[in-house]
């Protein structure tokens, strides 16, 4: 599909916007603005920002458009709608095989993005709430153009300790941003590398590292900084601090609920599967089942970062 053909033909005279470049986790894109500076919507993407000359090498570009810019999709057919602490992202397939997204905050429709079939190119249209909108749709477009080049953007709490990251996964609730701060209170040498979104990124020679990210949930945490990943550790919780090493299949279905993507399209669940299982094959997987404490906390860090 070509949106820059046919009804979508306006859209040429968009690319001749301010344009702002980021590189997260050595992937660069672009945000377009038509007759706006988006400057405070895009603050915490400042430690990440580029010069307009590495567009050349982008995955992706995403053009913010007035609302009556953006046309009404044709004949949606709902693919996907998630409620995650009060966000709400749909996804339907248009008539043309475009992607249609709607973004929502506690109900509140906060933005609209129509994107290309390999997700290189969308426009987007801020209806409210301009900051959570424009960064939930940069954030859906990097999950998905960069899953097919051994990125993965996951849903979990990070730290590094001696050099080496540290990734806390598991539901909503299980108290990820608590076990990672608990590390920051009583494990000497730790820093919060990202709260809520950090990428992985597996390395033909086997090699994973971690990267702080422009996304990071409730707690401001948007460092520009990379770490061989030293393990995962899936959390979840108990009236006893416990914790065993998880390998082969277990290892593999412990890191699959928290990556970001749409699953259901052949090129994305292929490049997310390569990565995860590159990811369970060379990283250590760990489960704690724990209570919110100092013990919990120095009991998974005796054990990951001497393994």
């Amino acid at each position: 599909m070509q949106l820059n053909r046919g009804r979508y033909s306006f859209f040429v005279s968009l690319c001749l916007m301010k344009e702002y470049c980021y590189i997260v986790a050595g992937h660069c894109f672009s945000v377009f603005a038509e007759g706006a500076d988006m400057s405070e919507e895009l603050a915490h993407y400042a430690p990440f920002a580029v010069g307009p000359e590495a567009a050349a090498q982008r995955v992706f570009r995403l053009h913010v458009v007035p609302a009556s810019s953006l046309p009404a999709p044709i004949g949606l057919t709902e693919e996907f709608r998630q409620n995650d602490d009060g966000t709400q992202i749909r996804l339907s397939r248009t008539a043309d095989e475009a992607s249609w997204f709607e973004f929502g905050l506690e109900g509140i429709l906060s933005g609209t993005m129509l994107s290309n079939q390999g997700f290189t190119e969308a426009w987007m249209a801020i209806h409210s709430l301009p900051s959570f909108a424009v960064s939930n749709a940069i954030m859906v477009m990097y999950a998905m153009s960069t899953a097919a080049l051994g990125t993965a953007l996951f849903h979990a709490a990070v730290v590094s300790h001696d050099n080496r990251g540290y990734l806390f996964l598991g539901k909503s609730g299980t108290g990820k941003s608590t076990h990672a701060h608990l590390w920051l209170k009583h494990i000497p040498g730790t820093e919060l590398v990202n709260d809520d979104n950090p990428v992985v990124r597996c390395y033909p020679d086997g090699t994973a590292r971690v990267f702080g990210s422009p996304w990071s949930g409730k707690t401001p945490c948007y460092r520009n900084v990379a770490y061989p990943v030293g393990g995962f550790v899936q959390l979840s919780q108990a009236p006893h601090n416990a914790i065993r090493r998880l390998k082969g299949v277990a290892a593999y279905a412990a890191l699959v609920p928290s990556i970001s993507g749409k699953r259901w399209d052949r090129s994305i669940a292929d490049g997310l599967h390569e990565t995860e299982n590159a990811l369970a094959s060379t990283v250590p997987v760990w489960h704690l089942e724990c209570l919110p404490d100092e013990a919990a906390a120095r009991l998974c860090a005796e054990q990951i970062t001497h393994c």
